[in-house]
């Protein structure tokens, strides 16, 4: 059996030991409705199963309540006289010699049905009494409000008597200085305190040892250095939780039951090792969790895959609020609480809370989608809600932009889905296009020596797409003659793509002066007017496109063509 699966094992055992008894069904049934199933009655006692007999008799013990202690027994006769004699001696005697772990008492109603025995009988223990192995006799009987529930039974109280006379001191008492065992807390010894105490302290030492050792030797061995830092960063992860749920084991089911702790106590005690077994497990499926997904992110290189690991850090966190959930409801029922009830709870919780954070809600399934889809990486250019800037972080909140000012733009997630979002990193080539205006005066030929070298250029330079580039004459305007220039860069970096049209752009302004023309400036046309009725002409330069002239005296026309 492997080490996880008697972890495992344990915990269950544990578990199904500090859970509440389930509820029983009543033997007979009213005589006036017969097809009638009788309902569910739990005894108040716990005497439902033999387990929580035995618990519930050394708890009434241990405070002093013999009359319901009475009620643990199948008392007959005489022995109904001296109920609290009985009752005293049979609970010292299972203090003191009842050695196996209480899991091991039978706690479904019907008891152990594979032990040879009458389904009306159980069998609990043995009592260790010096070379003498006791059991306890259960025996099942049908209580008039309770319905069947579980009784001392009688032949094991006439033996108590007798029993008790031979039984000798304990382990603790015989090795421990008298003053210890005098005192007490709690109703357990200050000897059996220490002896708990060290039940609990070496295993830990010695399990810390025995994993500093293991793994030195590991280590010695002829281990690749990627190999040997995953192992020390497993085991500085695993360590402690390992060493907390393998000491808790030792300590619970070897070295608990030989201090010979009052059996009351041991009931109580239970509880809190399944809660330390729980804790521990889960603290031990957690940083399992955490490790394995931080090698997995470890893999999963490159810009691109941002999306990639933000979807596994959702599925990390998702589920570790799995295990958390599922050690709190563990917990719960260790202690007796009714998880239904505590689920149902949750779930009203869990719609109430929807319910005030729906615009969360919205962001953490935009931000899924968003990481899905991979529609947006780390270190991307892209035009956010008509922002510009670089991405700088994507979580399932929101999206942070480093705008063009350098200010930091948040953008929750649930908002990109009703808006666009264009993204420039994920383009292959960028598109050069462009309008170059010629004065007027080039001619004809000039214009063809232009298209044909800027032609050459693109056919020369690798970075260019040539299939899809063009230089051409597309209009003969009012200013200029103009050529336009559609060219694809064949990268996907703006730096590099501003690097190489900087570089063409100049190599084109080559061409254009050794054809001996010139690029054209942009000019305005001046016009000088009269107007009548005023002594002297008022003459006011106006542009011909923003003006329209009202006719108030004779027009002359235009006298020059200036530069802005």
């Amino acid at each position: 059996m492997t080490a996880g699966a008697m972890v495992l094992k344990t915990l269950l055992l544990m578990v199904a030991f500090a859970g509440p008894s389930v509820a029983q069904i009543r033997g007979a049934a009213s005589s006036q409705a017969p097809s009638t199933p009788p309902p569910q009655v739990e005894d108040p006692f716990g005497r439902d199963a033999p387990r929580g007999t035995i618990a519930g008799f050394t708890r009434a013990v241990d405070r002093g309540d013999f009359a319901s202690a009475a009620r643990y027994l199948q008392l007959r006769g005489s022995q109904a006289r001296n109920a609290e004699a009985l009752a005293r001696a049979l609970s010292e005697m299972m203090d003191r010699h009842f050695v196996q772990p209480i899991a091991t008492i039978s706690g479904g109603p019907d008891g152990e049905l594979d032990d040879g025995l009458p389904a009306d009988r159980e069998r609990v223990g043995p009592l260790v009494i010096g070379d003498r192995l006791v059991d306890i006799a259960l025996v099942r009987v049908t209580d008039p409000q309770a319905g069947p529930i579980w009784l001392i039974s009688t032949e094991t109280l006439s033996q108590v008597p007798a029993l008790y006379r031979s039984i000798g001191e304990s382990w603790a008492q015989r090795v421990m200085p008298a003053p210890l065992v005098r005192r007490s807390l709690l109703g357990v010894s200050a000897a059996q305190w220490i002896l708990l105490a060290a039940s609990i302290i070496i295993p830990v030492l010695v399990l810390r040892l025995l994993s500093a050792v293991l793994v030195g030797f590991v280590r010695r061995t002829r281990l690749e250095p990627g190999r040997r830092y995953r192992l020390d960063v497993w085991y500085a992860g695993l360590r402690w939780p390992m060493i907390v749920i393998v000491a808790d084991v030792i300590h619970y089911y070897v070295l608990t039951p030989l201090i010979g702790l009052p059996l009351a106590f041991r009931f109580r005690y239970a509880r809190v090792a399944a809660v330390v077994v729980v804790v521990a497990v889960a603290w031990l499926l957690l940083r399992m969790l955490s490790l394995a997904m931080e090698h997995a992110r470890g893999l999963v290189h490159g810009r691109s895959q941002t999306g990639t690991r933000s979807l596994m850090l959702l599925a990390e966190r998702l589920f570790q609020g799995l295990i958390l959930v599922l050690a709190i409801l563990t917990i719960l029922t260790v202690a007796g609480v009714d998880t239904m009830t505590a689920l149902a709870g949750f779930g009203i919780g869990g719609i109430a809370i929807a319910l005030g954070a729906q615009k969360t809600v919205e962001n953490l399934l935009g931000g899924i989608a968003l990481l899905s889809d991979r529609v947006l990486a780390v270190g991307d250019l892209c035009i956010i809600s008509n922002r510009t800037g670089i991405v700088e972080g994507i979580t399932l909140r929101s999206i942070r932009l480093r705008t063009e000012d350098q200010t930091l733009l948040s953008i929750p997630a649930g908002t990109l889905s009703g808006s666009s979002v264009e993204n420039f990193a994920t383009r292959a080539k960028i598109l050069m296009k462009t309008r170059l205006y010629l004065q007027y005066g080039t001619s004809a030929e000039q214009l063809r020596s232009i298209l044909g070298g800027i032609r050459d250029l693109i056919a020369d330079n690798p970075r260019l797409e040539t299939k899809t580039s063009r230089a051409r004459l597309v209009d003969l305007g009012e200013r200029a003659a103009e050529i336009e220039l559609f060219v694809y860069v064949s990268t996907s970096d703006y730096l590099e793509f501003l690097a190489v049209r900087e570089e063409f752009l100049l190599r084109v302004a080559t061409v254009v002066e050794s054809s001996g023309s010139a690029f054209a400036r942009p000019t305005q046309l001046v016009y000088m007017e009269d107007v009548a009725g005023v002594d002297g002409p008022v003459r006011g330069a106006v542009s011909r496109d923003d003006v329209r002239l009202t006719q108030r005296g004779p027009l002359r026309p235009p006298t020059s063509i200036s530069g802005d």
